[in-house]
């Protein structure tokens, strides 16, 4: 484990390991990753609230209210946290209430005690009846009301084709059991941002200096004249805070747009009939709602019926403890999720009247979230901080020095301060300006704005990534995409089209040619199919009476299964009438089956088995042959094998169909039902099936351009190895037949037969893993992740979660994906496409890349101001750059530096480069490079002027007074303009060319445009605000001239070389040798000394 050097520096950047390994989800690899004790250094995921502590005690912040903005509110969190507790507490008392006043009782369902059903509106029970009944688990009053069929008719609901779903209905539910939203606090208001801007200590020292000034000003100078020095510094100090406040809001505004899109949470719903996805907010009392694993129940409901139905409600309880629902315990919580199982529940409470309702109204604030770029920037900003603190610090003590012992002269020659003459007000007033000048260089040179950039570039980065379709959670993971090394990605869905057909079946030891042409069949395996593919499904056939199109809903697997059922001639809900389901194995992403067991009258019971075609065949012991008789599979089983051989090559999905029969009298009564495990032994395979699901269009240019990029794609699939490496071919994964090969190509159940050591040995290696469980997934990323990997994995079910929470980043599929993988991940794929999984990776690198070039604009502002005025008040008592003009400057470098160079979209440049390392610092070599060859050349230049500018200027007819202010404004003007020109440098550190895609920035060339025309302003019309004097057209071009220079000096630097090692390891380096040398010459002393 690599040992983090000691000491403070902000400017260092996370090393590999620097990352807590999320160990609630366990399975293998016990390695803990430790990350650094650097203060400003926290982990991407799971930071502990005493690390989130620290960096906070730590920061130099002038500004609390803003800084700590975007970042977690820690009080506001552990009131969340008490507020659940209550409420979960609550919920726990009164089902404990009523369990114990049921079993004390025993009353009858006649003799509960509970309300008659008081009707609301048209329908036959109340709001407070139904919420009470629900919020209570009140068994005996469900019995009262007729059980879920009572109920369903009480509520006008069809237990089969739910509510009509007319607009007219809708809305009469909503009047009558309220909507299926809560009252969210509303965001702060525009007035909130400005009273927060107000807050930043130095902003108050300077309105306290202005009116110092205004009311001496007045009192010496006469209202006329005295006005202007103190009300010039209260205006810049006003539009300082109203800039910052507006950005500030227009940030708020579009994370709000944010938080309301990740809330909103799409599902399907029976109405009339047919399934139709709605928003969890277009809920009412009344709908019929499927569910199934993975789905989070969207609000109170009651069970109609299901099938191995588990329930996690620990987000409502607090106990990680899987609950089972039936008849005898049919209600659902919202807010909880389905941890297996499916089946419909009815709708009995939305909104504030269900207990998530309730929870959600009570903790709706966003309270924000901190990124490891922004902390790191606190850290740079604490560092900067302190510097200019003590240079400010150092100015003041100089510059009161100089006035009070009268070495500071006014602009005609005479002193300022001469002791026993100058009157206290005249005294008072040249140290307040004094202090002023001192503040002011505190306010420029303590960056405030640099961590809120990282805000400002991730809110502008969230709203264009959802443009391209990624929608992001978790703020983070926008930083952490940039550093991606590798993406584990599925196959279906993803870097398929997820549009499913079945083109080719084996049916009776023969191919079926079309595969769905009946007469080819036998009619009993035409019997067992439809039997098999009706009952053993979690989709649906909806056939409208009016005779329309059929529509089939499900999963796309489901649905290809189900369409070439119905032309097989299956009519769906015939089909099922004609059995009872008995129980139900639902499909398993680890055995890569699902069962159902049918009873088809008598004591005959049918056993139906669909799924992985090689697992499924390798447990049949017999066949059904053409003519519909049972053959022992014998030698036949090398055919099937073949068969499926073939489909695979053809990057086909393979599945098959297998039954046994069973006898009634063997199978569990109904109370034990729920623990019998079907049989899956001596199966009769029925068919084998070949879906096709052809590659999405771009998505080999997608993978190349990551290869490209130094991001390795790996394929992690549940399909055949065959058709995963058919797959892998086509989309470029594996670039041609002799790579793939072991451990390229490796198979789930032989990666986890390896140990953690074997595993991580291959994992490098490893490009497709074909049949691998969810397990085996985490398993490839605990492997990945401990070779310092930055690990991106994509997700669509429930068994996924794991793996998402243990990458580095989670990316789950926003159509295919389940609403506990959902939860689980960091960025959410809204179109499952893996070209948008790339289009992420752009933008991450864009984040790191925005903020790095903001870095450079404002530390080479800072370094050049800090000098200029530091060397000219040490030397002469007097600054070129007075508080106004300083003001000024900070709102350029700032936040319009911030808004110009914070929000420049991505590049294809971008993807040329490695990803970014973690343990790369954020001020890199170059940017040293440029900032400080940059800063040199405005310090030289400025300070020659400052020092000689009368003669350069050619001022020396002039009266001392007017050159002395026609030189400052000059000093000013030109110190303006390099930083408007040097804005130009900065978008493009590394590149030749920094007007490339310009044109596409159009913020950029707004803000440029606007400071153009406020400095052309300040100078030539607001002299008597800002101390300057107007400027003849000469001078204008000499400014513009000295600016220039910076574009080609920035060329000519751009060809100096710099070493790879980072300036700060180096010189770490050298005092490390120094250190070592100076430890070998004391022992070798001590020897001396001994000998």
């Amino acid at each position: 484990m690599e040992q983090r050097r000691s000491g403070f520096s902000p400017l260092r950047s996370f090393r590999p390991r620097d990352e807590e390994r999320g160990g609630s989800w366990g399975g293998g690899g016990g390695d803990e990753i430790q990350f650094s004790s650097d203060t400003f250094d926290i982990p991407y995921k799971n930071a502990p609230i005493e690390r989130l502590r620290r960096w906070r005690q730590a920061a130099l912040v002038l500004n609390a209210s803003r800084r700590f903005r975007y970042t977690l509110d820690l009080k506001k969190e552990e009131e969340k946290e008490q507020i659940r507790r209550k409420i979960r507490a609550h919920a726990q008392v009164i089902r404990a209430a009523f369990l114990f006043k049921e079993a004390g009782e025993k009353e009858g369902p006649g003799t509960s005690g509970g309300t008659p059903a008081l009707p609301t509106g048209n329908y036959g029970i109340g709001m407070e009846q139904l919420t009470a009944m629900t919020r209570d688990h009140d068994f005996s009053a469900l019995q009262e009301y007729g059980g879920v069929k009572g109920l369903s008719n009480l509520l006008k609901t069809n237990l089969d084709k739910g509510v009509s779903g007319d607009d007219s209905e809708l809305l009469r539910r909503r009047n009558a059991f309220g909507a299926n939203t809560y009252p969210r606090k509303k965001g702060r208001s525009f007035w909130v941002f400005l009273w927060e801007s107000w807050q930043d200590l130095t902003l108050v020292i300077l309105m306290i200096a202005a009116v110092i000034s205004l009311i001496l000003g007045i009192k010496t100078e006469g209202i006329k004249e005295g006005w202007y020095d103190g009300a010039s510094i209260a205006f810049a100090v006003i539009l300082v805070i109203v800039v910052t406040a507006v950005s500030d809001y227009r940030q708020s505004l579009q994370f709000q747009n944010l938080n309301d899109e990740k809330r909103n949470i799409r599902l399907e719903v029976i109405r009339g009939g047919r399934r139709v996805e709605v928003s969890i907010f277009d809920l009412v009392v009344g709908d019929i709602v499927p569910i199934k694993i993975g789905d989070q129940i969207p609000a109170d409901g009651i069970l109609i019926s299901g099938h191995s139905l588990a329930i996690d409600e620990s987000s409502m309880t607090g106990e990680s403890k899987i609950v089972h629902k039936d008849k005898k315990a049919p209600f659902l919580m919202s807010g909880c999720k389905v941890a297996d199982g499916y089946g419909t529940m009815l709708v009995t409470a939305v909104g504030i009247n269900t207990e998530w309702g309730l929870l959600m109204a009570s903790i709706s604030e966003d309270n924000g979230e901190e990124t490891p770029l922004q902390v790191r920037l606190n850290g740079v900003a604490t560092f900067i901080g302190i510097v200019g603190l003590t240079v400010a610090v150092l100015v003041l003590i100089v510059l009161l020095a100089r006035y009070f012992t009268g070495h500071t002269t006014n602009p005609d020659g005479s002193v300022q301060f001469v002791s026993g003459h100058t009157s206290a007000k005249a005294a008072i007033n040249g140290a307040v300006k004094v202090l002023t000048v001192a503040v002011t260089i505190v306010v420029v040179a303590v960056p405030e704005g640099l961590p809120l950039a990282v805000t400002l570039t991730l809110a502008y980065s969230m709203r264009k990534m959802m443009a391209d379709k990624a929608l992001v959670r978790r703020l983070a993971a926008c930083e952490t995409m940039g550093s991606a090394t590798t993406i584990c990605s599925d196959k279906t869905g993803t870097l398929t089209l997820n549009q499913m057909t079945v083109v080719a079946a084996y049916v009776g030891g023969k191919k079926i040619d079309p595969p769905d042409n009946s007469e080819q069949l036998s009619s009993t395996a035409s019997t067992l199919l439809i039997e098999g593919i009706a009952q053993n499904t979690t989709g649906n056939v909806f056939v409208p009476e009016t005779g329309g199109a059929i529509e089939v809903t499900g999963s796309p697997t489901e649905k290809a299964i189900l369409s070439w059922g119905v032309k097989l001639g299956m009519k769906f809900n015939d089909a099922r009438s004609q059995s009872t389901i008995l129980h139900v194995f639902p499909f398993n992403s680890e055995k890569k089956r699902g069962g159902v067991a049918v009873h088809v009258g008598g004591s005959e019971v049918h056993v139906h088995w669909k799924g992985a075609a090689e697992i499924v065949l390798a447990a049949c012991t017999s066949w059904l042959d053409a003519d519909g008789s049972i053959q022992k599979m014998n030698d036949k089983m090398d055919t099937f094998k073949r068969f499926i051989e073939d489909m695979a090559a053809e990057s086909l999905r393979c599945v098959a169909f297998a039954y046994r029969l069973y006898e009634l009298e063997k199978v569990p009564n109904e109370e034990e039902r729920d623990s019998w495990s079907l049989p899956e032994d001596d199966l009769v395979l029925l068919a084998i099936v070949g879906i096709k699901d052809p590659c999405r269009p771009g998505v080999r240019d997608a993978v190349q351009l990551c290869t490209k990029a130094g991001v390795k794609v790996r394929m992690v699939t549940g399909d055949n190895l065959q058709t995963a490496k058919a797959i892998a071919l086509e989309c470029g994964i594996l670039d041609s037949e002799f790579s793939a090969t072991e451990p390229n190509l490796i198979e789930g159940r032989a990666f986890r037969a390896l140990s953690d050591k074997e595993r991580e040995a291959i994992a490098d290696r490893i490009s497709v893993m074909g049949r691998s469980s969810p397990n085996d997934k985490l398993l490839l990323v605990q492997a990945l992740r401990r070779k310092g990997h930055v690990v991106a994995v994509t997700g669509d079910g429930t068994n996924d979660a794991p793996a998402l929470h243990e990458a580095d980043i989670g990316l789950a599929m926003g159509i295919q994906g389940t609403e506990v993988a959902k939860e689980s991940s960091d960025i959410i794929i809204l179109d499952d496409n893996f070209a948008s999984v790339v289009k992420v990776v752009r933008w991450g690198r864009s984040v790191y890349a925005n903020i790095q070039k903001f870095i450079q604009f404002q530390l080479t502002v800072n370094v050049a101001a800090l000098i200029i005025n530091v060397v000219a008040a040490v030397s002469s008592g007097n600054v070129p750059l007075n508080a106004v003009q300083l003001l000024w400057v900070n709102l350029i470098m700032d936040t319009l530096g911030a808004l110009a160079l914070a929000t420049e979209p991505p590049t294809d440049h971008l993807m040329e480069r490695s990803p970014v390392g973690r343990s790369e610092p954020l001020i890199t070599n170059i940017m040293w490079r440029n900032l400080l060859i940059q800063a040199l050349y405005q310090v030289v230049v400025l300070l020659l002027l400052n020092f000689g500018g009368r003669s350069i200027l050619h001022l020396k007819n002039e009266t001392r007074e007017h050159a002395d202010k026609v030189k400052n404004t000059f000093i000013f003007n030109s110190f303006v303009l390099c930083q408007i020109f040097n804005e130009f440098n900065s978008r493009k550190p590394d590149q030749m060319n920094i007007f490339e895609g310009i044109t596409k920035n159009h913020l950029f060339i707004g803000i440029i445009a606007i400071t153009v025309i406020l400095q052309a302003i300040i100078v030539e019309f607001l002299g008597k605000f800002t101390s300057t004097v107007r400027l003849n057209w000469k001078l204008w071009l000499v400014s513009i001239g000295i600016a220039f220079v910076s574009w080609p000096l920035a060329l000519i630097v751009k060809l100096i070389p710099v070493p790879e090692i980072p300036l700060a390891e180096y010189f770490q380096r050298c005092c490390q040798k120094k250190n070592r040398q100076e430890n070998m010459e004391d022992v070798n002393g001590d020897e001396n000394r001994q000998k």
